[in-house]
């Protein structure tokens, strides 16, 4: 993601503290994760929900994007459930 500053929302303040992940991880995955899919009619701004790597374990992070500033606001942040996503983590299980 091509992002000129990154900043929390509250919301994912609270998730990285409550689900004790490292700020500098979810940083990473937003500037070097991969886009797995893009809710591009989010308002205020699109998003998107990135998968990066800690320790070999999945992360994913939801991203909104001001395009023109490339102010990048972390949502939310979670570790995915397996038994939610299939193998790689990239896309739901259907269920």
């Amino acid at each position: 993601m091509d992002c000129k500053e990154i900043r929390f929302s509250s919301h994912a303040i609270r998730r990285v503290f409550e689900r004790g992940i490292v700020g500098g991880d979810v940083v990473r995955v937003v500037l070097v994760g991969e886009v797995i899919a893009e809710y591009l009619e989010d308002k205020p701004y699109p998003s998107f929900l990135m998968l990066g790597w800690v320790d070999n374990e999945p992360l994913h992070v939801v991203v909104a994007v001001e395009s023109e500033s490339r102010l990048c606001i972390v949502v939310t942040v979670y570790s995915p459930d397996p038994d939610l996503w299939e193998d790689g983590f990239r896309k739901r299980r259907e269920l």
